[in-house]
């Protein structure tokens, strides 16, 4: 099994940054796609942004909301992913979720097997 392990929440004024990291161990079998999703109070989980692995430039998708604000990364051991969330809102407040699939990418929750504990992300 796959076990993911996040880092990096916490509690930050309007404006400010954050860096997430989420460290891979336990492969039985490489994940194609590593990614970032959230769920704040009261609403659905939704994808953040992604990586796909396997390429020198790696492809990345984001969500509309963070466009220009998150960057995703991704250490080239393709084990560790990073996400930069710069300017952030109180739109942002969430637990963030590191997720993995051993398919290609989607933004579709049921897709993901592996999945860290989740890390709290709070603006204020």
């Amino acid at each position: 099994d796959v076990q993911l392990v996040e880092s990096g929440g916490g509690s930050v004024q309007p404006g400010g940054s954050l860096r997430l990291s989420c460290d891979a161990s336990g492969y039985t079998y490489s994940s194609n796609c590593m990614g970032w999703f959230r769920q704040a109070p009261g609403k659905e989980r939704e994808g953040v942004a992604f990586v796909y692995f396997g390429r020198v430039g790696s492809s990345k998708w984001y969500a509309d909301s963070v466009k220009g604000r998150f960057t995703i990364s991704q250490d080239n051991d393709q084990r560790t992913a990073f996400l930069q969330m710069n300017n952030l809102k109180p739109e942002d407040i969430a637990v963030y979720y590191c997720a993995a699939s051993r398919y290609g990418f989607t933004w579709a929750v049921s897709s993901y097997d592996y999945w860290g504990q989740g890390t709290q992300v709070t603006v204020s």
